[in-house]
């Protein structure tokens, strides 16, 4: 594991060199994996009361705290208190996900003429990159300006994937109350690559109950349509004046219990929306009004996943807080679901030579 600068000299360095910072970072030893590898955990605070902890194993949000309108804060993202809970079987509490976030449908694709088999481990699918996905492994990591890089080698073959894939995700805080994540890859074979974070969001606070009344805006009309397993079917299905619209705000409990197919599908939402554009673009806004805490999501990604933690059933987190179902909503930004296997969409080959980069922020205000 690479080690990281000291987080004092780190500081010291950057007066030195005139750079202005946005954010401290300051780091400590979280605990071990079972291999007896040393956990480090990352505290990110910025001038404008935003806090982050990142963990190095699995890259995960271990706390997100933003404040609300009257400036106290909350911690609104769900997890645990200690190493323990995010080393065990967790729903993916705020860790990164790749390989390939999502689904791979049949856990298998073409790639070039020949395909390759990748590990099943949501039935006959693959979902978030297999049985010990990037949220499974221990992240090298150095503070860098306002945030930390961390960095990973995926052997050619791990889960199934071709190619040697050198991956690297920053996380920053921005001045404006954004927490930056950015997504850097290369490989030595074409292979094929999708990342994201799965945090699960809860505006009001996590611990604090479901986010039903959070009101929700998605600015687009259309969504990848899929079967009953959540595979897509190919299609780019409008959901204009569906419950699935969320171009105007409304509740997410609003209208999440429908006799609506994709609904019922997902019991809930769970469901990768086309976003227009290109570049960085808005993805959702998402707004608090009990605490005024409102969250701006924008991506250079082409879809976001809006899932509602329908599967939630009584998870022990933070504080002795039970999670239920429905108590956080994720936003994972990303390319569509199992894309290696429909050409009409956004491609997600890298091929050596290439290098994959992305960036998604999740900014907060209150009002």
């Amino acid at each position: 594991m690479r080690r990281h600068a000291l987080p004092s000299l780190f500081l010291l360095l950057m007066s030195i060199s005139g750079l202005s910072s946005a954010a401290s970072v300051e780091s400590r030893t979280w605990g071990k994996t079972p291999a007896g590898e040393e956990v480090q955990l990352f505290t990110l605070k910025n001038t404008g009361g935003l806090e982050a902890q990142i963990c190095t194993w699995g890259g995960y949000i271990v706390t997100l705290k933003a404040p609300d309108k009257k400036g106290a804060l909350a911690d609104v993202t769900l997890g645990f208190d200690s190493l323990d809970g995010y080393l065990g079987k967790n729903p993916f509490f705020g860790c990164i996900t790749g390989r390939y976030a999502n689904r791979i449908g049949g856990a298998k694709f073409t790639l070039d003429g020949v395909e390759y088999s990748v590990t099943a481990n949501s039935g006959k699918h693959q979902l978030h990159g297999g049985k010990a996905g990037f949220d499974k492994k221990l992240w090298a990591a150095k503070a860098v300006k306002d945030g930390v890089e961390l960095s990973y080698t995926s052997p050619d073959g791990e889960e199934g994937y071709p190619g040697t894939l050198k991956c690297t995700v920053t996380y920053t805080l921005t001045p404006d109350n954004g927490l930056k994540i950015d997504y850097a890859a290369t490989a030595d074979k074409a292979t094929v690559l999708n990342l994201t974070n799965h945090a699960y969001f809860n505006l009001s606070g996590e611990g604090s109950g479901d986010i039903l009344g959070h009101q929700l805006t998605i600015p687009t009309e259309q969504i990848t349509a899929t079967d009953d397993d959540l595979i897509p079917t190919g299609e780019i299905a409008s959901i204009k004046g569906t419950p699935l619209d969320f171009t105007t705000p409304h509740a997410i409990g609003e209208r999440i219990g429908a006799d609506f197919k994709p609904l019922v599908q997902g019991i809930g939402y769970d469901h990768n929306y086309v976003l227009q554009g290109s570049g960085l673009k808005l993805a959702a806004i998402v707004k608090d009004t009990a605490s005024g805490r409102v969250m701006t999501v924008r991506t250079t990604e082409p879809g976001v996943q809006l899932y509602t933690g329908n599967h939630l059933n009584g998870v022990p987190g933070k504080g002795g807080h039970i999670y239920a179902k429905r108590h956080g909503f994720c936003l994972e930004t990303q390319h569509y679901p199992d894309s290696p296997n429909h050409p009409s969409f956004p491609g997600t080959t890298l091929r050596p030579g290439e290098t994959f980069q992305s960036t998604t922020i999740y900014q907060f205000s209150a009002e």
